[in-house]
């Protein structure tokens, strides 16, 4: 029996797509995740987080025989300084989400999410020598006429979406330096931050400051099953990327911070102000008018990378 190549391609193509919503969705959802866990402090969420991630991880290398691919890496000088320095921007992006998160800062963590990809491609323009045509310099701009309208409104800079954007669009270009599947690429990052962790929970339970031992029961589970929701998004989007064009995923990748969006202003009831809603129409216009720059009418093949959410 002969298998149609084009039929397969778009079979792979739709599961593809699934996998993607799923991972985005995922993402958009863990809000709910976090903000069950606002028991314990920030730091102390991190930690856990960073320390069952990497226990989850290394049970799915030991399953798939995967070992192999982490020598290689730590053998290569530059891809190890790589790993570093994604361990410290991811390790700094989970943080300052989680903290926003349960500091009713859900809608503003949204914001950021929607500033990433415009930081990306700002990143490639300054760092990579990228080069944009006329449409996707006026989204940049339109982006920053968004963020600025807050600012001056607000009296201060946005800091937790500008700095959710920035450690995110920094750990993606760091991401280009080190060319590995993303279940090798987080089992690296986190175990390097991994003994940091560790050392962290193990002096607040010896100072009597540690809420290990004091959660109820199903608190304690969702702190555990915090590696689970941190490794399994990465891995459906590892799986989507094979197959779905780069384009698709630049819509599918907005899905995440809507759904957060839409948590902070009728599930969490933040406020959502007349400010808010010129900033978010500048970022929704910018990133409409950057997407149909992809379509393929103003450029015949895009030069841009863009990365995707956490």
């Amino acid at each position: 029996m002969h298998t149609d190549p084009e039929a397969a391609k778009r079979q792979g193509i739709r599961a593809g797509v699934g996998f993607a919503i799923l991972a985005y969705a995922t993402w958009g959802l863990l809000p709910l995740y976090w903000k069950s866990l606002d028991l314990i402090p920030s730091d102390e969420i991190i930690a856990h987080r960073i320390f069952w991630s990497f226990l989850f991880v290394a049970a799915v290398l030991t399953i798939r025989g995967r070992w192999k691919n982490i020598k290689p890496v730590l053998a290569n000088k530059k891809q190890l300084l790589a790993v570093i320095l994604c361990s410290i921007l991811v390790t700094g992006n989970w943080y300052i989400y989680i903290w926003a998160v349960n500091h009713g800062q859900v809608i503003e963590a949204a914001l950021g999410y929607y500033i990433n990809p415009l930081l990306s491609i700002a990143l490639g323009m300054i760092v990579l020598r990228e080069r944009l045509h006329f449409l996707q310099l006026i989204s940049l701009g339109l982006a920053a006429i968004g963020v600025a309208i807050m600012t001056i409104e607000h009296g201060r800079i946005p800091w937790i979406a500008i700095s959710l954007a920035l450690t995110f669009a920094l750990y993606g270009l760091t991401k280009k330096l080190l060319r590995v599947d993303a279940l090798t690429g987080l089992a690296l990052e986190t175990f390097t931050i991994t003994p940091f962790a560790l050392g962290y929970l193990i002096f607040l339970e010896g100072s009597g400051s540690g809420t290990l031992f004091k959660l109820p029961a199903e608190v304690l589970l969702l702190l555990i099953c915090s590696g689970v929701a941190t490794a399994m998004p990465l891995l459906w989007f590892a799986r989507s990327a094979q197959s779905v064009p780069l384009s698709t995923l630049g819509f599918i990748q907005y899905l995440s911070p809507t759904i957060s969006l839409l948590l902070g202003v009728f599930f969490f009831q933040e406020p959502f102000t007349l400010v808010h809603g010129l900033t978010f129409t500048f970022l929704w216009s910018s990133l409409l008018l950057y997407s149909f720059s992809y379509t393929g009418l103003f450029r015949q093949k895009p030069r841009i990378n863009r990365t995707g959410h956490i």
